[in-house]
């Protein structure tokens, strides 16, 4: 009797991965281009274009908010 046989069989469950519109707003006249969002955003969603943060890519952001926590003028939001 083999190890494999220990374990239930049953059918594999495929992955599904909803991919949800995220929408972010960034208040260009409060941001100061501080870059904290920019390092703190874990898909690298976030860029400094012209000393103001910008969107690079909203599909790719996962609304973990952590931009959002780390702006210190509280001008990022995401819907």
């Amino acid at each position: 009797m083999g190890l494999g046989s220990l374990f239930k069989r049953g059918k594999k469950k495929e992955k599904t991965e909803e991919i949800e519109d995220c929408h972010i707003d960034i208040n260009v006249e409060d941001c100061d281009g501080c870059e904290k969002c920019t390092i703190a955003c874990p898909n690298n969603v976030l860029i400094i274009i012209d000393d103001v943060s910008s969107v690079r890519d909203s599909q790719v952001c996962k609304s973990c908010r952590v931009c959002v926590a780390i702006c210190p003028n509280d001008c990022i939001t995401v819907n």
